[in-house]
């Protein structure tokens, strides 16, 4: 097995501090909310795998299709040496994309926030490719980044649909900040959910075996694990919304009844009337000029557009201009 580089550019009490910062600015607002990433502690990733095989769940199935189908084209199309991968996880998906970069690639650089998830994948695939350098990033792409030296091309790749938990404002400075780090020849590889009929986008979100009710409600014992708060999970109820104006899923947590959060760690009460939400998730889901518009704003152009054979996931490729 090849060694792989693990660097941390993510400081140790980070976590922490994002957290406690995103609860009291978040819960002592109206409407309340928190951002999606406080779902994804070790129980919320297994869950979270889970939801992505339920037959509801189709992103995870169309975006493999797509990159079964299309990896030569991105190889052939990109001649990447390098291959970075922001929010990589188990890089589980990315391995087709490995596999048709080689033997041309030379580097893989996965980026994540968990430790865990990174030594794993990185231990996997330096034992299936040993010529491949890996380089683990322990970093907050959202925060910017700084990515090690290697040789371009740099294929940079963000998948999953991720970026549609992103407001419209922070995908504009995240994909500026992305356009930061390419030089003439890189290419931006992300995968974006396409509007489609309401039905089946609120089934993805509130499957009838219940596992994402499940993952929306871990949150709450995310905060009683880190924050001492009294939330019952058994206090709320799930609920996936479609808003039409805005072409994206929220996830809420709705109080059945009238009830005090208490989180000592903060010393914070946190109230909620019977019926009110919270939003725990923004999904965006995208069209094609939609995602022209926004990747050419950040100084990015559109080069290549591939969807699964039922037309509901994409993956772009864009160029730096």
């Amino acid at each position: 097995m090849s060694p792989f580089l693990l660097t941390r550019t993510l400081p140790e009490d980070a976590t922490g501090a994002d957290l406690r910062a995103d609860v009291l600015h978040g819960l002592t607002r109206t409407p309340k909310d928190l951002p999606p990433k406080w779902f994804y502690d070790a129980r919320g990733s297994d869950l979270f795998e889970e939801i992505t095989r339920l037959p509801e769940y189709y992103p995870t199935r169309a975006e493999r299709e797509i990159l079964i189908a299309r990896a030569a084209e991105i190889a052939d199309a990109t001649r990447a040496r390098t291959l970075v991968e922001l929010g990589s996880g188990s890089s589980e998906k990315t391995r087709h994309l490995i596999e048709a970069l080689l033997p041309g690639l030379e580097n893989y650089v996965p980026v994540d926030v968990s430790e865990s998830a990174l030594r794993g994948a990185a231990e996997a695939l330096t034992a299936e490719h040993p010529g491949l350098l890996v380089h683990a990033l322990i970093a907050d792409f959202t925060r910017g980044l700084a990515l090690p030296g290697t040789p371009g091309p740099r294929l940079v790749a963000f998948l999953g649909g991720t970026i549609g938990n992103l407001l419209p404002e922070e995908r504009k400075v995240f994909l500026r900040s992305v356009r930061s780090l390419l030089t003439p020849g890189d290419t931006l590889l992300l995968g974006t959910d396409l509007v489609k009929d309401e039905e089946t986008l609120v089934a993805a979100y509130d499957d009838a075996a219940g596992v994402t009710a499940a993952f929306n409600k871990n949150v709450l014992a995310v905060l009683a694990r880190e924050l001492g708060a009294d939330a019952d999970p058994a206090d709320f109820d799930h609920v996936a919304v479609w808003d039409r104006e805005k072409e994206w899923i929220e996830m809420r947590l709705r109080a059945r009844e009238a009830l005090t959060v208490k989180i000592p760690e903060l010393d914070l009460a946190v109230t909620f009337e019977a019926g009110e939400e919270m939003r725990t998730e923004v999904s965006a889901k995208f069209r094609q000029e939609g995602v022209r518009g926004e990747l050419a704003a950040a100084g990015l152009e559109l080069a290549h557009w591939w969807t699964d054979s039922d037309g509901r996931f994409a993956l772009s490729l864009a160029t730096a201009v």
